[in-house]
């Protein structure tokens, strides 16, 4: 029996959590090692060909998706605290 459930709460929330940072974490993954679909010259943008600045796009983008799942983790880590340590934390 898991944890969560000897304190009586339901997990599916948890496993929602778990599936939204997986895919936060793949995507820009799959997105890099995905070559032949950024692998050419046009649309240019300020005189970079498209496959430099599609691939510093998702530096930014990487990173905004890097903070989104962290903040998942770390939520899903203070609703599995006991009551008073969640009090004391703020």
């Amino acid at each position: 029996m898991s944890r969560l459930r000897r304190l009586g709460r339901d997990d599916t929330g948890s496993a929602a959590s778990t599936l939204v940072v997986a895919v936060l974490v793949i995507v820009p993954l799959v997105a890099m090692l995905w070559v032949p679909s950024y692998n050419k010259k046009d649309p240019e943008l300020f005189g970079f060909p498209f496959f430099y600045w599609y691939q510093l796009l998702w530096v930014f983008i990487t990173g905004v998706m890097t903070v989104i799942a962290y903040l998942f983790v770390r939520r899903g880590d203070i609703d599995r605290r006991p009551a008073p340590e969640r009090a004391r934390s703020g």
